[in-house]
This record gives structure tokens, sequence and C-alpha cells, in this order.
């Protein structure tokens, strides 16, 4: 049986949703069956916004982006940041551009791209670790591997999981998730 739009939703994204994550990044069957407008709605005043990054043109399935923006652009603004993406070729630019730039790549079919986590909140060190290491040699691994503090990436990923099981929970119990947003702040 097919999981509808909104149990997916606190699957992949409760912790975003939740207000402790900067984003998450999910797999839909079909972009049409998500109706993302009526979903735009319900999160856009609380800070949140839903981008489709890619949609596979043989299969339909499409990678979704559920983001904070403020928090996104606070992130992609720091010097450090900035100076990693520049690196790899993104451009000194705005976050919806530098959104739009990590689309491309990801549409491009080439190598997959890894900076992809930082859009997704993860440490810098632990992106440049991942990709200096080719995902070897981390310290250890949960929501993603990390090559920097893994004291304090247990505590993230065992704060994330609490979160994910709250959520589906209530979602399961038929709390509309739409009353489990927390405010942006």
């Amino acid at each position: 049986m097919e999981r509808n739009f909104e149990t997916v939703l606190a699957e992949q994204c409760a912790p975003t949703l939740a207000g402790i994550k900067p984003a998450n990044l999910f797999t839909w069957t079909d972009a049409k069956k998500a109706n993302l407008s009526y979903w735009r709605g319900i999160m856009s005043p609380y800070g949140l916004t839903l981008r489709i990054l890619k949609v596979c043109p043989v299969s339909g399935k499409c990678l979704i982006y559920l983001f904070r923006k403020a928090w996104l652009c606070e992130i992609l603004a720091e010097p450090s940041v900035r100076a990693f993406l520049n690196r790899l070729g993104y451009p000194d630019a705005d976050c919806s551009t530098l959104l739009h730039c990590l689309s491309g790549r990801l549409r491009s079919g080439e190598e997959f791209p890894h900076e992809i986590g930082i859009f997704l909140g993860y440490p810098l060190e632990d992106v440049e670790g991942f990709m200096e290491n080719h995902g070897k040699n981390c310290a250890c691994c949960g929501c993603w591997k990390v090559y920097g503090n893994p004291a304090q990436a247990r505590q993230r990923f065992a704060e994330y999981h609490r979160c994910t099981d709250f959520y589906c929970e209530k979602v399961r119990t038929g709390t509309p998730l739409s009353c489990l947003i927390a405010s942006a702040g």
C-alpha cells in the first residue's frame, strides 16, 4: 500500500517541520500526487519552503527538498561555507541561486553533488571529511557520516530520531501534520 504524502513528510522531514533542522530531502513517487500547492500554502506561513530539485524522466519520481529558508540563507552566507561552495564552482550568490545550481547538478546526471550535505544542515567539517575520504574512515555514522565531533553528532541523531518518532505517532493517531509544524524563529 502506498503511503500518503503527509505520512512521508512526517517520516522524512519531522526535524525540519519541528524547527530543529534546517532542511530535509526525500523521494516521492509523483509530484502531481503530492499536491505541492496545498502543502506549500500550509507551510509558507511557518517559514518553510517545498521545492522539487529533480524529476526522473523515466519513473516520474521526484526529489523534494523541504527547508527553512531563513535558516538555510544563514548557513549559506557563512564565509567558510561560501568559500567551500566557491571551490566547487558555485557562484558567490544568494540562497535561491545556490539552490538552483544544486538542482542543476542533481539533474545533470554527472557525479552526485555531495555538497548537498551543507544544504541539509550537516556540519561543514563532516561534508568536507566525507568528500576528502570518499565516505570512508568516519568517526561515526547516523543521519550522515561524521568526521568532526561524534559526541555532538550522536546527540543530534538522537534528537532527530525522537522528533521523527513523535511526529509519526501523532500523524498515525490522527493529528494533522499542519497542527505539528513549528513556527520559524
